[in-house]
């Protein structure tokens, strides 16, 4: 009896020790300095984050938090309404993202690790080009519009060659999404001739997986990727509610929602090698929280201290989260497990 009871306290603790781990998430939040807002898109694996900024001149800028604190802002050449920094930064620190010039039109940019900015456009974009991810190697994903207002993928090789292509069936548009994987693998969303939204996923060599999440009546939304290829994501029900999925390699896809989502649940561009994922869910009103969801399912919920409005945007592998929140204004935010 003894031996049970002293087994039991144990226990006990040991659960009580579990659930304190998983409550001991510390947060970090910062602010681009003289900022009206800040608002992180990405963190690497050595937390280096990226992100956008608005400014005193009512414009975005912008920039990156090294994992001291040190900020540096910047600007591609030729960015008079904007520097949008997309969903990727390598592990050396190589962004990528888009600016729009006088005339509100897109260009694509890279930037290196020492601040060296290259603009881009791919061949046939006459209505702007859209940068929205990158891999170690450097190779870059993203959308073109071309003089019909039509919207193509595109992969943009490190010496800068560029391939255009579309998925099967997008008649009206080929949108990658949720950045590109080591070897080249692109996820992304399609538009058929009724205007509703498929996914896809491009093989390195140019092949095409399309899919649909059941119950998808309203379209489905890849968001992020991870390295062996696992894709998340949101589509959208008959009552146009939005839920989150999960698929898998060979083709599975689990559909979840975070707890006391009513509106919706959205997982952001990040999921990390072992496959969790992070996200927001809106409860209602102006009310949205951060997520984390666990290979094995499992959601915990969670705000920044102080904040009314929480938006995580990515995570790393190490489960780091980056995100904005609103508490007094629009502030940045650093997750740390």
């Amino acid at each position: 009896m003894k031996t049970k009871i002293l087994r039991s306290i144990f226990i006990s603790f040991g659960v009580l020790f579990a659930l304190a781990q998983l409550q001991a998430a510390s947060f970090i939040t910062f602010d681009v300095p003289s900022a009206f807002g800040t608002i992180p898109i990405f963190i690497n694996p050595m937390g280096t984050i990226t992100g956008d900024y608005l400014g005193a001149d009512f414009t975005f800028h912008g920039f990156v938090r090294t994992p001291n604190g040190t900020i540096t802002t910047f600007d591609a050449p030729g960015a008079v309404n904007g520097t949008f920094p997309s969903e990727g930064i390598t592990p050396n620190g190589t962004i990528t993202g888009s600016y729009a010039d006088a005339d509100f039109t897109f260009h694509g940019f890279v930037r290196s690790p020492a601040g060296a900015i290259t603009t881009f456009d791919v061949p046939g974009a006459v209505n702007g080009t859209t940068s929205s991810g990158i891999n170690p190697e450097g190779t870059i994903t993203g959308s073109s519009t071309d003089a019909n207002f039509l919207t193509h993928g595109f992969v943009r090789a490190p010496d800068g060659a560029f391939t255009t292509f579309d998925a099967p069936g997008a008649v009206n548009g080929t949108f990658p999404s949720g950045g590109i994987t080591p070897n080249g693998t692109i996820p992304g969303s399609y538009t058929d001739a009724n205007f509703l939204a498929h996914g896809f996923v491009r093989a390195p060599d140019g092949a095409f997986v399309t899919f649909d999440v059941p119950g998808a009546i309203n379209g489905i939304f890849p968001t992020g990727i991870n390295p062996e290829g696992t894709i998340t994501g949101s589509y959208t029900d008959a009552s146009f509610i939005s839920h989150g999925f999960v698929r898998a390699p060979d083709g599975t896809i689990t559909t979840f929602d975070a707890p006391g989502a009513v509106n919706g649940t959205f997982p952001s561009n990040g999921i990390t090698p072992n496959g969790t994922i992070t996200g927001t869910q809106d409860i209602g009103g102006f009310g949205e929280h951060g997520f984390v969801r666990a290979r094995n399912g499992t959601i915990t919920t969670f705000d920044v201290p102080g904040a009314v409005f929480t938006r995580p945007n990515g995570i790393n592998a190490n489960g780091t989260i980056t995100g904005f929140y609103i508490g007094a204004g629009a502030h940045g935010f650093v997750r740390i497990p």
